[in-house]
This record gives C-alpha cells, sequence and structure tokens, in this order.
C-alpha cells in the first residue's frame, strides 16, 4: 500500500510519517519538495503528483495556519485551505483513493459554552476558518472516501508551541497576563497522528465509516489554566521560574486585539470519533505532561 502525505515538515506531519509507516509505504512531500510537487499554490503540480505516484491513501497536512495574517491574504489562505484540497478530493475520487484532511475548531462561530458536535451549524468568524471550511465543503461534495478530523490548539515537542512560549515567559518576567475566556483542549499531534492511523485501519475495512469526525484529547481548560499548568510542572520540575504564581494574571480576549476574532468556545464533542473506532481519547494534561518531560528534558 502506498501513503501520499504532503506537510512533512509541520507538527502533524511530521508525528504522521511515524504513525501511517507500519500501515505501507509513506512518500512525505513538503512545499519544496523536488521530484515531486508538494506545493499547494501549484494545483496542477499537486494533481500531477497524485496520478504520478497513484497512492492508495492520500494524507493531507498541510494548511495555511497563520490565522491573523491569513486576514491580509484570503486568496491565498483560499488556495492552501480550500482548492487545494479539493484538487486531492477529486484525484481521489479519480482513482478511489482514500483522503484523509485536518480541519479546526474555528468553523465554528464560538458561542455558548457546550461543545460542538459534528452536526452543528458552522459560522466562522475568520478568513482562516471560512478557508478551512470550504475545503471540508470541496471535499464532502466530491464524493471521494474520505475522514476528515476537525481538531484544536494543536501542539508538539517539536517547533515552537505555546507550552514553550508560556515557559520563556516564565523565566524572563516577573508578570504575565494570559486569556481566560477562550476554552478548548490542547491535543497533540502524536495523538491525531496515532488516531489517524487506528481510524484509516478500521475505515479502509469499512468504508461507511468514512466522513467527519471531531478529533481533541478529553477535559478542557482555558489559555490561562493551561499556563499555570505549564509553569506550576515547569517549577516542580526544578525549571527557575522568575515570575511568582499571583503575578500570572487573567486576562478577557479584548485585552490582546489581533487582526482575526477567535472563538471563545472551542470545545469539540469527540464522542461520534471514539463509539465509531473504540476509542479512549487522553486527558489533555497526559499529553501536555509527556511533552514538557521531553522539552524539559533537552534542555537540561
Amino acid at each position: 500500500m502506498t501513503i501520499l502525505l504532503f506537510g512533512k515538515n509541520g507538527q502533524v506531519g511530521w508525528e504522521l510519517q511515524r504513525s501511517l509507516a507500519p500501515l505501507g509505504e509513506v512518500i512525505a512531500l513538503a512545499s519544496g519538495s523536488r521530484e515531486l510537487c508538494g506545493d499547494f499554490t501549484n494545483l496542477e503540480g499537486i494533481a500531477q503528483t497524485v496520478r504520478a505516484v497513484a497512492p492508495d491513501i492520500i494524507v493531507n497536512a498541510a494548511a495555511h495556519t497563520a490565522v491573523d495574517q491569513a486576514e491580509s491574504e484570503p486568496e491565498l489562505a483560499r488556495t492552501l485551505n480550500a482548492l487545494a484540497p479539493g484538487v486531492l478530493a477529486h484525484e481521489a475520487l479519480r482513482s478511489g483513493a482514500w483522503l484523509v484532511h485536518y480541519s479546526t475548531d474555528y468553523v465554528f462561530d464560538g458561542s455558548g459554552d457546550k461543545p460542538w458536535s459534528e452536526t452543528d451549524p458552522t459560522g466562522p468568524l475568520n478568513v482562516y476558518g471560512q478557508t478551512k471550511l470550504e475545503g471540508e465543503t470541496a471535499i464532502r461534495c466530491s464524493g471521494c472516501k474520505h475522514l476528515i478530523f476537525r481538531t484544536s490548539w494543536v501542539y508538539a515537542a517539536r517547533g515552537g508551541n505555546f507550552a514553550q512560549t508560556m515557559l520563556r515567559l516564565a523565566r524572563e518576567r516577573d508578570r504575565l497576563s494570559v486569556i481566560h475566556d477562550q476554552i478548548g483542549a490542547p491535543t497533540g499531534a502524536d495523538l491525531l497522528a496515532d488516531v489517524t492511523a487506528h481510524a484509516l485501519r478500521t475505515a479502509r475495512q469499512r468504508p461507511e465509516l468514512g466522513g467527519l469526525y471531531h478529533l481533541v484529547a478529553s477535559g478542557e481548560t482555558s489559555w490561562y489554566d493551561y499556563a499555570l499548568f505549564v509553569i506550576d510542572h515547569a517549577r516542580q520540575a526544578g525549571v527557575h521560574i522568575k515570575v511568582a504564581p499571583e503575578s500570572i494574571h487573567p486576562v478577557p480576549t479584548s485585552a490582546f486585539p489581533t487582526a482575526a476574532r477567535r472563538p471563545l468556545n472551542s470545545r469539540l464533542e469527540s464522542r461520534k470519533l471514539q463509539t465509531t473506532f473504540g476509542l479512549h481519547l487522553p486527558h489533555w494534561q497526559d499529553g501536555i505532561t509527556r511533552m514538557l518531560t521531553e522539552v524539559l528534558e533537552k534542555r537540561s
């Protein structure tokens, strides 16, 4: 079996190279790959790549994820997040391949305080969310065999993330202000990759299980409580932390104006995924603890 993976250098793409390897030969591409086109701005090149490889599975871990920047370059965001996935879907349908795609909680408007289900009405607040929703729609309307996973607050030990930023600031500053009114579930790229591999094994045997699923770690938190957890873990691990606990202050989203509006409620209901594929999704704190252990060991 041949698996064609786009976006190999991203957080999720990096982990997918590991998790998909037992399923078959993985041909992993980045935007700058030379022999085969992995550049999502080259739509014809992407189509030619799929035809040349003739994969059994196409996995798309590439996207325009710079949320604020997308507001000033909507056409580029649309090309990467909507048009290119549409091309992959068309080629998947033509060849009979499966297509795996990742989407986001940003397709919702962030209202209320209940977790969003797969059937809830969407209402993106920004260009990023809108273009990701358009990508979902293109895939579903194509008729190809697919798995779409919506997720939120993705992190990995490799590359930068919120937790590492908080650690750096906590060592440098006497005072921190962190947003407290956005709620979601930090979800590890390794968890996304492992669940993807598991779901693919099952769905290839039972194609009726294809479709849209919410995939996030269990539990919920705010960015503020997330920061407290990270900093407390580091302090207990012996890391020198400059900021005192009482000097870490919760503030509303309005305290940090950004080009793109963020949803306040990023909770995603994952019951459908867990029931369909017989999964238990670990609590967000478990994944963060593992990631922090790895990050702190590298620094010591």
